[in-house]
């Protein structure tokens, strides 16, 4: 069975037992979120349920391995002949959750 799921904006597509890097949420390693924005459910067998947007009760519970960050990315604007140039970075929180169950 699998799963379509939707968090940080971003769509995913799940099974049990899946290692999955998502935007960091409120929780702390170990413990278990639910994540309820589910788009579509789908068995290897056959039958597909697709939301509208989303799956009514459908669910998928994860637990939350470990808090990580992702690669330092560089923003440089620099506009020619005006001495004009400015230089930032980021890095953004993730975390790796691990997919326990589906439930539909």
């Amino acid at each position: 069975m699998f799963a379509v799921i939707r968090t940080g904006g971003k769509q995913y597509k799940v099974a049990k037992d899946d290692l999955l890097e998502i935007e960091r949420v409120d929780a702390q390693a170990g413990d278990k979120i639910e994540l309820g924005e589910v788009l579509m459910l789908g068995a290897a067998g056959g039958e597909t349920k697709v939301g509208a947007p989303l799956v009514d009760g459908a669910k998928v519970q994860a637990e939350v391995v470990d808090l990580t960050r992702g690669p330092k990315i560089t923003i440089f604007k620099k506009r020619r002949r005006q001495n004009y140039r400015r230089k930032n970075g980021h890095r953004q929180d993730l975390m790796l959750v691990k997919i326990l169950d589906i439930a539909g």
